[in-house]
């Protein structure tokens, strides 16, 4: 089971993260593309880092909201989601070439990912804008209980896909996220987010919030690293995975 988290998200004098720290403790790289979050300079560094630490890099795209950090959903016709992709994609693969790295995933971030995840012709956008970028370069997106229309979707689409869960995160019925405006919606005791990030690589599933038992197996796993005790459920969560140190 890979740990991914989503780094590069600081912009000028602005900073978000502790990007140093994490990067060590991660196999996968969700670097920002600069329209949510991230500019050239930020980029670079984060790619460098990527480089240094052999950490696999991914895309993170977004709809093009710096101010509101991506998280605003902006209607857009499947062509207008190609290009937006492709224009972010583009960019970053290029700066990729400094460090001699190359794309591994595309990751979408915000209210793109939530949007595409409601909306099958805007998932199928993504999708077709993925593989117009490279042939075979896997788009990561949310595991939930339609996991298998999902890979359906991406194997008429021709592309792979990686599903991802979610440590900190408590999930409904439907698998789901329990929305952030709930209660406990986020998991903060360690205990729990290491158990639920073995339960999600040992067992491919984890317990709903009601205590109903969601199938949802994993590729990878989402972690976030911009504070102290995120950092020690990430060391936590390696040493449960029998990952090395």
């Amino acid at each position: 089971m890979k740990l991914n988290c989503d780094l590069g998200e600081s912009y000028g004098v602005w900073q978000m993260g502790q990007d140093d720290q994490v990067m060590p403790l991660i196999d996968m790289a969700n670097v920002a593309c600069g329209f949510h979050a991230a500019d050239p300079m930020v980029i670079r560094q984060t790619l460098a880092l990527a480089a240094r630490h052999n950490v696999e890099v991914g895309a993170h795209p977004s709809y093009n909201d710096l101010s509101g950090f991506g998280r605003r959903s902006i209607s857009h016709t499947p062509e207008e989601i190609e290009a937006l992709l492709l224009y972010q994609l583009g960019a970053l693969e290029g700066m990729c070439r400094k460090e001699a790295l190359v794309l591994s995933y595309v990751k979408p971030h915000g209210a793109l990912n939530n949007d595409m995840m409601r909306d099958q012709v805007l998932l199928r956008a993504v999708m077709q804008a993925t593989r117009t970028f490279r042939q075979n370069l896997p788009l990561m997106i949310p595991v939930t209980r339609n996991f298998r229309e999902h890979q359906q979707m991406a194997a008429d689409v021709g592309i792979p896909l990686l599903l991802e869960a979610f440590a900190d995160r408590a999930y409904d019925d439907e698998g789901q996220l329990v929305s952030r405006r709930q209660a406990g919606a986020v998991h903060e005791d360690p205990d729990i987010i290491v158990r639920q990030a073995r339960s999600f690589a040992e067992q491919g599933g984890v317990h709903s919030a009601t205590g109903t038992w969601l199938e949802l197996p994993a590729d990878s796993l989402c972690v976030h690293g911009d504070n102290a005790e995120a950092l020690s459920a990430i060391t936590a969560i390696r040493l449960a995975l029998g990952k090395p140190g």
